[in-house]
């Protein structure tokens, strides 16, 4: 007897439990808004550059972040070649955020911002992102390699685009930054 209404209780506290809740905008939303985050950088670095006549691109600094976080992903034991494509991406549209700003600027020099004192404010902001949308990335591995990627993916994206009232550029970008995201699964 005691047996049956320990099971009846049981059974009742489970029926009668609210539903466990989703992430609002789904798991990769963390994801997705770090990568956000770090296109918005884009902004003082790019002041910065236009007004001390910088390039854009920087090769080498490219190639050390990318071999950094290869060696980082290695060491998380996440496939380097992976993180590379993301992060990769990432880099392309924060660049193209960048030269469409010089390119209004070129217009309208005087809409140009006044530039940061330097980048490494920026820089240490863009190593921890980094580090955040690895940990992301490591977190989310699997979704990330499952069917249900595109579909969360393009959940998050379309919440962060709201939430950081993106416009046209850096919904863009943003679509670009994440399009190595979801990637099928690769036969063992």
């Amino acid at each position: 007897m005691k047996f049956r209404l320990a099971t009846l209780a049981l059974l009742l506290a489970t029926v009668a439990a609210p539903p466990a809740r989703a992430e609002p905008g789904g798991p990769l939303l963390p994801l997705v808004d770090a990568a956000a985050q770090r296109l918005q950088i884009a902004e003082p670095v790019a002041a910065f550059k236009w007004n001390t006549h910088g390039a854009v691109e920087d090769p080498a600094r490219v190639e050390h972040e990318l071999a950094t976080l290869r060696q980082e992903a290695a060491s998380e034991q996440i496939d380097p070649d992976y993180v590379a494509a993301a992060f990769a991406d990432q880099i392309s549209a924060t660049e193209a955020i960048e030269y469409t700003r010089f390119a209004a600027w070129k217009f309208m020099p005087a809409s140009a911002p006044p530039p940061p004192a330097d980048l490494a404010t920026s820089r240490a902001a863009i190593d921890d992102l980094n580090t955040k949308i690895l940990s992301h990335i490591s977190l989310n591995w699997s979704l990330l390699h499952s069917p249900a990627c595109a579909t969360e993916l393009a959940l998050a994206s379309m919440l962060v685009m709201q939430q950081r009232h993106f416009d046209d550029l850096y919904r863009r970008a943003l679509t670009a930054a994440t399009r190595s995201y979801c990637q099928p699964a690769q036969p063992a």
